[in-house]
């Protein structure tokens, strides 16, 4: 069966944010031959499948703005998107409403990335309580108490973060 991909028109059947080209060609221009190396566009398609299910999972509650519709299947294209900093009048390096028919340039370079880590990796790996201390021969570790036991894409969180809300809710207080 065929990749769909969202256009921004807000697709019911949508199952990725990136298309195989788009992801090949993201691959290819950061010299990730590891892409090129898989066997058929069919995995390639299966793995931006995986990716599009992690970030929506793992972003679905943090977007800004609104879905456009309760019909579309993914949380991208949206309304109301607003780059930081944008309050008050405020004009910064990002002043602008994202346009509410297409999907930001940087969720379709996350899906790409995440899919090249899906082939090899499963993104959304069940979590079990870790050991705070294991021995094995002469070799012992102990584990931080305080670490998070998911994995952390640093480089897809940095990616996408002018598109996140801000943490905390908070209003900021301006005085005259």
């Amino acid at each position: 069966m065929s990749l769909v991909v969202e256009t921004g028109e807000g697709l019911a059947t949508a199952e990725s944010y990136c298309s195989v080209a788009d992801a090949t060609t993201y691959h290819a221009n950061l010299g990730n031959a590891a892409w090129a190396a898989l066997t058929s566009d069919t995995i390639r398609e299966q793995c931006l499948r995986k990716a599009t299910i992690y970030l929506e999972g793992r972003y679905r509650s943090r977007w800004k703005g609104y879905r456009n519709t309760a019909t579309q299947a993914l949380s991208w294209p949206r309304a109301f998107v607003y780059l930081e900093p944008f309050y008050l009048g405020a004009v910064g390096s990002y002043p602008y409403l994202v346009a509410s028919n297409v999907v930001p340039v940087e969720v379709k370079n996350a899906c790409a990335s995440l899919a090249l880590r899906a082939a090899t990796v499963t993104l959304m790996a069940d979590e079990s309580r870790t050991a705070s201390s294991e021995t094995v021969g002469p070799i012992s570790i102990t584990y931080d108490a305080y670490s998070g036991q998911a994995v952390r894409y640093k480089e897809i969180d940095t990616m996408l973060h002018p598109y996140m809300k801000s943490g905390g809710g908070q209003v900021p207080m301006v005085r005259a």
